[in-house]
């Protein structure tokens, strides 16, 4: 299966390295097109993909294109696309906010697919969000069930709305993380321990957490419980946090963030 990118950034590296690890495809069959000479260099040689500044000639033959350049380098792209791409070709678009019917027009062509991955597909730990235009048959869902499979965990979803929903959760979701671990690391070096003690304890404690998680099947409020005796320090410690309104604090940023994604996607950027 012979798959071209259309930009060479960090998440089109995240999947070309993914595909190549679990052997999807070949160094043979990835192509990708990026306007930097230095990008180009770099992921031709570390990769052993062919790597050109033609969109063009990358696109030609391919059986999946993936669109993966910033919003706003799309118009542009499109218009140097259109009536280029032949009908048997797939188009993945990956490109943040924007709607399958934007680039099925912009591109004049029917079979594309949305797909929303989040940062930590770049280790393969990665969730996806993503869903397909109704004229996107079903050996065409298979593939990109493999491609997207690669990065960490793909949901399909029926109706694309849920995927500016999910932008504002599984997408922003690794920063509200990164900040809550970095919180947590600040409040345990305020309280006297070590710097390196900090990381590690913090680490792990969410790490582990996650994993009980995942294999216990229990809900979370289930396992605060467990953890949480009568009177006792955790409870002092979440009798604070919700006094603070972290749960208020926890929706009302998931909700802007969809308002904002949501006002993106409708073109008042």
């Amino acid at each position: 299966m012979r798959i071209a990118f259309i930009g060479g950034g960090v998440m089109a590296e995240a999947i070309i390295q993914a595909l190549l690890h679990k052997e999807i495809v070949t160094p043979s069959e990835l192509v990708v097109s990026d306007i930097s000479t230095v990008r180009c260099s770099y992921l031709g040689h570390k990769h052993g993909i062919i790597a050109l500044q033609d969109n063009i000639r990358a696109i030609d033959g391919a059986a999946v294109i993936i669109l993966a350049i910033q919003p706003r380098s799309l118009a542009e792209v499109m218009s140097e696309l259109n009536g280029q791409i032949q009908s048997q070709q797939l188009i993945l678009s990956i490109v943040a906010a924007t709607p399958i019917a934007v680039i099925q027009k912009g591109l004049s062509h029917c079979s594309v697919v949305r797909a929303m991955p989040n940062m930590p597909a770049q280790i393969g730990e990665g969730v996806t969000v993503w869903a397909a235009a109704t004229e996107v048959d079903e050996s065409e869902k298979e593939s990109v069930h493999s491609i997207l499979g690669s990065l960490g965990k793909e949901f399909f979803v029926p109706d694309e709305r849920y995927i500016e929903m999910s932008t504002a959760v599984s997408g922003s979701g690794p920063a509200y993380v990164f900040l809550f671990i970095e919180a947590l690391m600040d409040a345990a070096l305020r309280i006297g321990l070590p710097h390196d003690l900090c990381k590690e304890l913090v680490l792990h404690t969410v790490k582990g957490s996650v994993s009980l998680l995942q294999q216990t099947g229990s809900h979370p409020a289930e396992l605060r419980h467990r953890v949480t005796s009568p009177g006792g320090v955790t409870a002092e410690g979440l009798r604070q946090l919700e006094e603070d309104g972290i749960r208020a604090i926890i929706q009302r940023a998931v909700t802007s963030a969809y308002n904002k994604v949501m006002t993106v996607a409708s073109g008042e950027r």
